[in-house]
């Protein structure tokens, strides 16, 4: 993706969404293309290890990254960092950590939801460790 910068660390994301069904790739590529349409020029950063991908504005994963795509068996959770911080009127995200929360996508539906867009977009200007 051109919006996209990806950290070269010898990872891509072909390698987080490698052995997964085709669903769970289409939907997490889906969610890489929203959050690069939200944030044009968003770092990209893959850890196959932890089969997850972290994005913000640059390579640190805590102090400048708001979300993670992590593709599982039946559905890809799209995390934030510090969801905990974010209003969710819709209800969208679970979790019960300090700072992570996270929404279980199933549907390329959800991906689309324009409340999960605004999640996204409020979680793209939250970054309190720079503040």
């Amino acid at each position: 993706m051109a919006d996209i910068n990806v950290a070269d660390n010898g990872s891509t994301f072909d390698d987080i969404v490698a052995g997964k069904t085709d669903e769970v790739t289409a939907l997490a590529n889906g969610l890489r293309a929203l959050l690069s349409d939200v944030m044009p020029g968003i770092t990209e950063v893959n850890w196959p290890n932890q089969q997850i991908a972290g994005y913000g504005i640059g390579e640190k994963k805590m102090s400048e990254h708001f979300c993670y795509v992590a593709p599982l068996k039946a559905h890809v959770n799209l995390g934030f960092m510090y969801g905990a911080d974010l209003d969710d009127p819709g209800g969208h995200m679970e979790g019960s950590g300090k700072a992570l929360r996270h929404i279980k996508i199933r549907s390329m539906d959800q991906v689309n939801d324009p409340e999960i867009r605004s999640l996204v977009e409020r979680a793209s200007k939250h970054l309190p460790k720079l503040g």
